[in-house]
């Protein structure tokens, strides 16, 4: 136990936490933007979709308990990561020795600083996304059970649509920065396979913008109602 806790305390421990959650992270998003992407099938694929997340267990256990289940490991896994980036972020500036040229630390410092403060503004969105489509206290015409309902009444505001296209933006820079980051922590990469870690980033990053902002876009061009 000690022996953990002296790791987590060193920046790498704190850099391979922040690597497992943020591989966490990755898988959900992946399959949260596939789910979403089912309002394609219409009110009763979407909802019947909905209503399968909210019964999947049955009845082994009761209604929403593995929903919980998993929303319980990404909250924790947000928590965790959000919490070694700060400290990461502390260690770096009482460390920094003075004099640095300002190119020299804007060279180095772009990608950390974008992980950084766009793991910050994705943090924020998550927290209204959650007000908005799970408990309904952000979404004034909020119908619970309804999914296919609020999605498209919530996205018919071009306000709204504005905010998930920047969330998703920043999710999609974190991600080109992060994925390849995750890799590279966990030792998993080197000079062979550093080109395919970086496609999968690009790739992520542009994959996961399309696939997060094209049914907002669809909704409120009228291609989804």
């Amino acid at each position: 136990m000690a022996a953990a806790v002296a790791l987590y305390r060193s920046s790498i421990g704190k850099k391979a936490v922040m690597a497992i959650t943020g591989f966490i992270g990755y898988g959900y998003v992946i399959l949260h933007m596939i789910g979403n992407l089912k309002v394609f099938e219409g009110p009763e694929g979407f909802n019947h979709y909905a209503e399968f997340l909210r019964t999947v267990g049955e009845p082994a256990v009761p209604e929403r308990t593995l929903l919980w289940v998993v929303r319980i490991v990404l909250l924790v896994a947000v928590s965790a990561h959000v919490i070694s980036a700060i400290q990461l972020t502390r260690q770096g500036i009482e460390s920094r020795p003075q004099g640095y040229k300002v190119k020299r630390r804007l060279r180095a410092n772009f990608a950390s600083m974008t992980l950084r403060w766009g793991g910050v503004a994705l943090f924020l969105f998550l927290i209204y996304h959650l007000m908005h489509f799970t408990f309904g206290n952000a979404h004034p015409t909020f119908i619970q059970g309804d999914a296919y309902h609020n999605v498209v009444s919530a996205f018919t505001n071009p306000l709204t649509v504005g905010i998930y296209l920047l969330a998703v933006a920043a999710l999609g820079v974190h991600l080109y920065h992060g994925v390849w980051s995750i890799f590279q922590t966990i030792g998993l990469n080197d000079e062979r396979t550093d080109a395919l870690w970086r496609g999968l980033s690009v790739v992520s990053a542009i994959g996961l913008f399309v696939g997060f902002s094209i049914v907002p876009v669809a909704v409120l061009t009228g291609l989804v109602r």
